[in-house]
This record gives C-alpha cells, sequence and structure tokens, in this order.
C-alpha cells in the first residue's frame, strides 16, 4: 500500500485539482504465503488482479515494483512511467549478526529468491538456506521468534516503509547481484478510447535513467524468458552517458554459476541487455536454466504424487 500512496502523494501535488483515489486490493502473490513464487505460477500472481480491475474500469492504472512485472504485458495494457529507482541492494537482517560473514556454519538463511539462494550458497555453502514467504512484516516476525538466523530482503522495501534500522549490513552486487527492476516502481496503464491520455498525465513521474537501466536488465531476463523459476541477476548503473551491466546465471545450489558483463552508451540499453544475453548464452546459459526448469517440474510433480499419497493413505471419513 506504500507504493499507492506514493504515487497518490506526488499526483495530488501535479494536479491538486484531480481527487487520487486508490482501490486496496489484495493479488494471489500476497495471498499464498506457505510457498515460493516459484512454485506457484511466478510474477504474474502480483499483476492480474490489477489488470483486470484496470480492464473493467474499477481503476485507471496499477503501481507496481517492478521486478515483479512479467517481462510481457498483455495486450491493451502499457508501462506508461518508471519511477526513480530506490536503493537497488539486498539487505542483510539479523538480531544477532552484523553480516553473512559473520554467521556460524549451519545457521538458517530465509529468502524468497532463487536469485539470493543461489549466490549465498555459491559464496557461503556452510550456511542452510530455507525459503521465506509473507509480507514483510511476517518475514520479519519470523526472524523475531528465532525459526532464522538471519533473512535477506530488498533494501529498498525496508527503507520505504521506515524499517531501514532493522537493515544490519548492505550486500554489495559484488556478493548479491540485484535483481532485474529491483527497487524500482512502475506504473502501468490500460489502454484507453475515451481521450484521457494517461501516460502525459504521469509523464512527470517517469525517471529516464531508471527507465533505462530497466530496460537492460529486464531484456536480459526477457532473451531467457523471465521466469522467476531460475536464479538469474541483471544490474546495470550509468555513468555520464555510459551503463555498465552485468548479469549471472546459476544452478539454485549456487554450485554451477556464470556471468557476463558489458559497458555501452546508455541510450542503447536494450542492444546492451542483448549483448549481456549472448555472452552469457555463449556459456551455456540455456542448458543451465534449462535443467533448473526441469528440475522444478519434477519437484512438483513429486510434491503433488505425495499429496495424493497422502490423501488415499486417509481412513474413510478423514479426507
Amino acid at each position: 500500500m506504500w507504493q499507492a500512496e506514493h504515487v497518490r502523494e506526488r499526483l495530488t501535488i501535479l494536479y491538486p485539482q484531480c481527487d487520487v483515489k486508490i482501490v486496496g486490493m489484495t493479488t494471489r502473490g500476497d495471498q499464498i504465503l506457505d510457498r515460493t513464487l516459484s512454485k506457484v505460477g511466478g510474477k504474474g500472481l502480483f499483476v492480474k488482479e490489477l489488470e483486470v480491475a484496470m480492464a473493467e474500469g474499477r481503476a485507471d492504472l496499477a503501481v507496481h515494483c517492478l521486478k515483479d512485472m512479467p517481462m510481457e504485458l498483455p495486450e491493451g495494457f502499457l508501462m506508461a512511467a518508471v519511477l526513480e529507482r530506490e536503493d537497488a541492494r539486498d539487505a542483510f537482517v539479523s538480531n544477532d549478526y552484523a553480516s553473512l560473514d559473520a554467521l556460524p556454519a549451519g545457521a538458517i538463511v530465509g529468502t524468497s529468491s532463487l536469485r539470493r539462494q543461489a549466490l549465498i550458497a555459491a559464496r557461503y555453502p556452510q550456511l542452510v538456506i530455507k525459503p521465506l514467504r509473507g509480507n514483510l512484516d511476517t518475514r520479519l516476525g519470523k526472524l523475531d521468534r528465532g525459526e532464522y538466523a538471519a533473512i535477506i530482503l530488498a533494501a529498498a522495501g525496508l527503507k520505504r516503509l521506515g524499517l531501514a534500522a532493522r537493515i544490519r549490513s548492505l550486500l554489495d552486487a559484488d556478493v548479491s547481484l540485484p535483481a532485474p527492476g529491483q527497487g524500482t516502481l512502475a506504473l502501468e496503464v490500460p489502454l484507453r478510447d475515451d481521450g484521457l491520455d494517461l501516460v502525459s498525465i504521469l509523464a512527470p513521474l517517469h525517471h529516464t535513467p531508471s527507465a533505462l537501466v530497466s530496460i537492460a536488465e529486464r531484456k536480459v531476463s526477457q532473451v531467457f524468458g523471465g521466469s522467476c523459476q531460475v536464479p538469474l541477476a541483471s544490474y546495470a548503473t550509468i555513468t555520464g552517458d555510459q551503463m555498465h551491466l552485468r548479469a549471472m546465471v546459476a544452478t539454485p545450489d549456487g554450485q554451477r554459476m556464470i556471468s557476463a558483463e558489458a559497458r555501452g552508451p546508455a541510450e542503447s540499453a536494450e542492444a546492451l541487455g542483448l549483448q549481456v544475453a549472448e555472452l552469457l548464452r555463449a556459456q551455456d546459459a540455456v542448458g543451465i536454466l534449462s535443467a533448473c526448469l526441469s528440475e522444478a517440474a519434477q519437484a512438483d510433480d513429486d510434491a503433488r504424487s505425495a499429496e495424493l499419497a497422502a490423501d488415499a493413505a486417509k481412513p474413510p471419513g478423514n479426507a
């Protein structure tokens, strides 16, 4: 809800004559808290209900965390604006330890991301990584109850909600390369035929440098399917008129990891994303990601088989 309030506040300042209302909604991604996103449908879980509301005329725009948006928007919708990026880094949160380096062997680290899982497993094989789902309060509550020695969260979310004090340390991109679009909000609108030009209305909120880095980062992910079922990271920065893009693909256990980077004109963000994707492809990124998807599918099949077996074993009347 913070992100919607933030956008309403900015629009109210720009257009004081307008009454900007928030339509509160809970998406399936918010409701499913006992499984990781990669197991229940991925990024689209946070978007579909909002698009239905816009298509039905109940809402004029939707505010998304860009990293949760699918690479391809459905027909009839477009990304009207990308807001200025917050801190894109991952945050180390713990009540007892100052950093990942300080954790003892066997310590349990919680994360909802296969990307973070792979990066941490590769660098800290002595740690135990377990899934972590739920909203921010739920995740922090699990940490405070001692279910985890530490959890890894997006720094932007903590800072936006006034919880920066919970951050013990920020993970440099060399340690935990961010996800495509991490720390960035995007505004999605429906294509309309009533003459209301939402793109022009939202234009003052658009931040071109943040949009350019997101184009490069998301292009890498798009080339390889844009799935949250695979550990993929891509992160771009701009200095002057030059962009530096880094990307990584790995197996979930971190045993196999490849990376690539390139520099070029910021205005050629999409081409730079394609260039880095091709560098990854040359290192067998497709093979790595295909293996990840196959393992995920097998794990889903095994889980369904176990559920069916458990149901079959129940005594009559206890189903």
